[in-house]
Order: structure tokens, then C-alpha cells, then sequence
């Protein structure tokens, strides 16, 4: 008589079944992939926080280099000029703003026919009024304006007129049909005032070198060259002076071209004349 007993070993395995029969293990499963433990966390990479500078603390910044960048183009480059008289009409008219070109300050490169403004040679400005007043507060802060460049300067010491003449010319008035002359060549100008003739009065000048002869294009106006022959300077104004040439009408907007050189005074003729 045989019992089951749990503890006695059974019968050797047959041929073809496993020696051991043990429970399936979950965990063995292939169908059931190993517990993954969770990937460990890493603080987050925060860039630290930089503050940014407001608008206000970089306004001063922003206005001292516009300033400064004011300040050098009107001393090297370019300046705004305001016209105070008739003396240019009708090129130019009363409370016209012009820009002048500072580069052209040299002997050969002021050239007959360019509108230049000038430093008053000296006496030419007496007694004429063409500045105007500007007293207070209100003064000073244009006179602020106008050091930076961001206002027209008025022009109580500088002029604005055409050069007619170069150093070595001959200028002379006036021919049969009461044209102005520059080494004996007869000019038509057509920039003169309707109705003005060439000069007022006969004159017969040659010019230093080094020194321009201008002459304003309203003629029955302008106290220009022809109205300092008297003076010391004897109407000649030094190449020295020269701020520089007018190229171009800023203000007001329907009056806005460029200044071109005159061509009545550029042509070849003029040129191959003088001595």
C-alpha cells in the first residue's frame, strides 16, 4: 500500500519532461518586461534671471550719444542755416532753412557759381539787422539748439550770396547790354531778380587769391562785395570765411530742391579767359 507523501521523493522524471515543475514566476514572464524604478530627477537648469534695464535708465544714455553725434556732424559735416533777408530773393527767400555742405572750405574747392554762407569779413553786418534779437529763456534754449546742430543757426555774424568770382579773375560791370562780365566773357544770369540789373554801378575788380568776389542775387538789395569796396577787406571776402557751400532747401517742405552750382558761371569759356 502506497500513501502520497509529500516529503518522500517521487518517481524519476520520464523522458522528456523537466526535472523540476515549479509555478510560472511573473516576474520571470518574458511576456512582462522588468520593474523599471523611475529616472532620477535632476534639478531643473534655470538660467538666472537678469534684469532688464527699463526704458528710462537708457533714455540719457540714448540722448548724450545723439548729442555728441549732433555735435560732430554739425562741426565737420553738415549745418542748418536760416535766411533772415532778401538778399538771395529769388533763390532763396526770407525764413528759407538751408543746409551747407562744411566740407567745401578750401580755395579750390569754392567754385563761381556755388551759394556759400561766410563769416562777416568784418563790418559788413553793421547796421543792417539781418540777425534777429533772442533774449530770455526761450533764447537760450535755441542758442542750445543751434550749438547742437538741431536748430538753424540765424546768421547774426555769417552771410549767405553767390561767389562770382574766384582768386585771379577779372570782375567787371557791365557790358553794351548791361550784363555783369568775369574775364570778359558776358554773363546771363538768369537767378537775378526779375527786374534788377546786373549792378547797380560800374566797377572793374581783380581778385586776390585766396579771396572770393559774391554778390547776391537780388541785386538792388544786397549789400554784398560791391558795397565794401571801401573797407579794409575792400569787398573781398578771404576763402578762410567760408563756412561752406548751400546745397539744398529744407524748409519749407513745398520749397525743398537742391542748390545746384550755376552753370552760366561754370562754363569752360570762364575758365579758359582767365589769366
Amino acid at each position: 500500500m502506497t500513501t502520497d507523501d509529500p516529503s518522500r521523493p517521487g518517481p524519476p522524471p520520464g523522458p522528456g519532461q523537466p526535472a523540476v515543475s515549479a509555478s510560472p514566476d511573473p516576474a520571470a514572464s518574458p511576456s512582462s518586461p522588468p520593474p523599471s524604478s523611475p529616472p532620477p530627477t535632476r534639478p531643473s537648469a534655470r538660467r538666472p534671471a537678469h534684469p532688464k534695464k527699463s526704458f528710462l535708465r537708457e533714455l540719457p544714455g540714448i540722448v548724450v550719444t545723439a548729442l555728441v553725434i549732433s555735435v560732430l556732424i554739425k562741426t565737420f559735416l553738415v549745418q542748418a542755416f536760416y535766411i533772415p533777408s532778401g538778399s538771395m530773393e529769388n533763390t532763396l527767400l526770407v525764413n528759407d532753412r538751408v543746409l551747407v555742405n562744411k566740407l567745401v572750405d578750401k580755395p579750390d574747392e569754392v567754385r563761381r557759381g556755388d551759394v556759400v554762407v561766410f563769416r562777416d569779413p568784418g563790418g559788413w553786418l553793421a547796421g543792417q539787422g539781418e540777425g534777429s534779437g533772442r533774449d530770455g529763456v526761450m533764447g537760450a534754449v535755441r542758442d542750445a539748439l543751434v550749438f547742437v546742430g538741431l536748430a538753424p543757426a540765424v546768421g547774426e555774424e555769417d552771410l549767405i550770396k553767390r561767389v562770382i568770382g574766384v582768386g585771379g579773375d577779372e570782375v567787371a560791370c557791365c557790358d553794351e547790354q548791361d550784363r555783369l562780365t568775369v574775364n570778359g566773357v558776358p554773363l546771363d544770369e538768369p537767378y537775378v531778380f526779375p527786374g534788377d540789373s546786373a549792378a547797380a554801378s560800374k566797377f572793374e575788380v581783380t581778385v586776390p587769391q585766396g579771396k572770393i568776389w559774391v554778390m547776391g542775387d537780388h541785386r538792388s538789395v544786397s549789400e554784398d562785395s560791391r558795397a565794401h569796396r571801401q573797407q579794409p577787406g575792400n569787398g573781398f571776402v578771404p576763402v578762410d570765411d567760408v563756412i561752406g557751400r548751400a546745397f539744398t532747401i529744407v524748409w519749407p517742405l513745398d520749397r525743398t530742391r537742391l542748390l545746384r552750382r550755376s552753370g552760366t558761371l561754370a562754363t569752360p569759356a570762364v575758365d579758359a579767359s582767365a589769366r
